[in-house]
């Protein structure tokens, strides 16, 4: 994976130690890929913490506390990695805005808060990555989107979420067609249900015997993924939506 070096990778939603993001940062630096985090909602000194795990893996590394439901957030990430590390070659949108509903409870609030962070942000960072990108003619570009398997079946009670991570799905998916002469692919990963901040003991015994290889996912194994498409050897897969969920049993 030398090919990654000397590349900058810019990845939303790093904010706890088990959390998904927390895990692509771990590996993308493994691979010398220097590396921007946001946050928001961390434990106090939880990020320079985190950033100090990650320079001692030998790359650099720099970080965001900021409100992904905040309009000019695509911009002022873009700008604020750029004055400290460079401009980003990789791009993962990994954050995500959660909160459970149903027919009953959802609202207009609801929906919005849902829209802010999962389309808006997710959609303006894409595009802004892309039109900065095209400016400064960097070569081959990465945009990795992560996305819940919303078209594999139902998840009732999370109606606002689902419309809003399915939504992902369709962007990636035009959006990969129209950034591909510039040199850029665009890629979604669904990791299906994944073992970190949000599992609680009954929700693990529930999912596990729907896990035929026997385990639960872990953040890693998505992490590993993403490393994937973020290297050379995925330069020919662009406008996908992988499923990577460890042979997870809906029925």
């Amino acid at each position: 994976m030398n090919h990654l070096q000397n590349k900058i990778a810019l990845i939303t939603g790093a904010s706890s130690q088990r959390d998904m993001g927390s895990a692509i940062c771990r590996k993308l630096a493994s691979h010398g890929i220097d590396i921007f985090f946001t946050h928001w909602g961390s434990a106090p000194d939880w990020s320079e913490n985190f950033q100090k795990e990650i320079t001692e893996l030998g790359v650099r590394c720099e970080s965001m506390e900021i409100d992904l439901s905040d309009a000019n957030a695509a911009y002022e990430i873009n700008d604020t990695i750029a004055g400290k590390l460079g401009f980003p070659t990789i791009l993962v949108n990994n954050a995500a805005h959660s909160t459970s509903d149903g027919y009953i409870e959802l609202d207009a609030k609801t929906l919005d808060d849902h829209y802010k962070v999962n389309m808006r942000t997710t959609f303006l960072l894409c595009v802004e990555f892309a039109r900065r990108y095209k400016e400064l003619n960097l070569g081959t570009g990465r945009i990795i989107n992560m996305t819940s398997g919303q078209g594999l079946g139902p998840m009732p009670g999370e109606l606002a979420y689902v419309a809003t991570k399915a939504a992902i799905s369709a962007f990636t998916e035009s959006l990969s067609v129209e950034l591909a002469p510039i040199g850029i692919t665009v890629n979604g990963v669904n990791p299906g249900p994944t073992d970190s901040t949000w599992m609680t003991g009954e929700i693990r015994e529930n999912l596990l015997p729907k896990f035929k290889m026997g385990r639960i996912g872990l953040p890693e194994d998505a992490a590993r993924l993403v490393a994937f498409l973020a290297g050379d050897d995925a330069k020919w897969i662009t406008g996908q939506i992988i499923n990577s969920e460890g042979g997870f049993y809906r029925s």
